[in-house]
């Protein structure tokens, strides 16, 4: 695992991005709650003038990453018609995501990490980064009770998503850790999670909403047999979408190789989930960038 890192890093601080971005998102400022978390904002059109009928989608970053780390994503989300807030966790690194995740790594490497070790993940529990559980249940309350949100909301139609350790975060308040569950939220989108906690405590079939995994095929952080077993272990409604060569950074900003893929699929699922929309791409065979498509209703 050491290796692994060291040789990440070697070539995140050589390379500043994997493939040049189509169409770069802007980024946002950063704004600040009553309590003092800082956090970013992607609004859909108009969005001050809707009466309670905007989704929300809470996005939680990577380890060593930031609430501007997948930008090209949340601002297609928000396109799309869905609000997405993203709070900055303890463990922010990135005024740009390429110099954060470096910064992350090397904390990884040096054993300034999270709370326990990615590499004794048999030792979490829901006490581990109960922190990321907190700035993500005040990020929602802040929204539902301040303007410009708690107008606009629609508070039967709140999503949790998130990337790597993220991805742990919003699995864990899905259910995976019965503890953090909350009842508000309707359906979560794990991207590239660290889910091997749950794995190893068999706590995934405790999830009662909407879950989509995406995965890389090339992706040597989290394996992606390990998502497969997230998703087998998954009660339905569940599905799983596997990105043909995408390594684990593919949901940032680092690569905009995949970035209209993830896109469509995140939106399809999000449309499904929280708007009872037909979504015939989420039922067709896998084609183009995506390796694998699995959908269990």
């Amino acid at each position: 695992m050491r290796l692994l890192l060291i040789a990440t890093l070697a070539f995140l601080t050589a390379t500043p991005a994997l493939a040049a971005p189509v169409c770069a998102a802007t980024v946002q400022p950063t704004l600040t709650t009553d309590s003092g978390l800082t956090y970013s904002a992607w609004l859909p059109k108009d969005f001050a003038r809707h009466h309670h009928d905007v989704p929300l989608i809470l996005f939680s970053h990577g380890f060593g990453g930031c609430a501007q780390q997948s930008r090209t994503l949340t601002q297609a989300l928000a396109d799309a018609g869905y609000a997405v807030l993203a709070p900055n966790h303890k463990d922010k690194g990135c005024k740009r995501y390429t110099t954060g995740m470096a910064a992350g790594l090397w904390k990884m490497m040096t054993g300034r990490g999270p709370d326990k070790s990615f590499g004794n993940d048999a030792a979490w529990n829901p006490s581990t980064e109960v922190s990321r559980h907190d700035d993500i249940e005040n990020l929602l309350d802040f929204a539902l009770n301040h303007a410009p949100y708690k107008s606009a909301i629609d508070p039967s139609r709140i999503a949790l998503m998130g990337h790597s350790l993220g991805g742990y975060t919003v699995l864990g308040l899905a259910g995976g850790w019965p503890q953090w569950r909350d009842t508000r939220f309707k359906a979560v989108l794990a991207l590239a999670p660290f889910s091997t906690p749950f794995v190893d405590k068999d706590t995934l079939g405790k999830i009662t909403i909407p879950v989509m995994y995406m995965g890389g095929t090339k992706d040597r952080l989290i394996a992606p047999t390990t998502v497969s077993q997230s998703f087998a272990m998954t009660r339905a409604p569940k599905y799983l979408v596997m990105l043909d060569g995408a390594g684990h950074f593919a949901f940032t900003e680092l690569n905009h190789r995949y970035q209209a893929t993830i896109a469509a699929y995140a939106i399809g699922f999000f449309d499904r989930s929280l708007r009872a929309k037909p979504v015939p791409q989420l039922d067709r065979p896998a084609s183009g960038q995506v390796a694998q498509v699995l959908h269990h209703p």
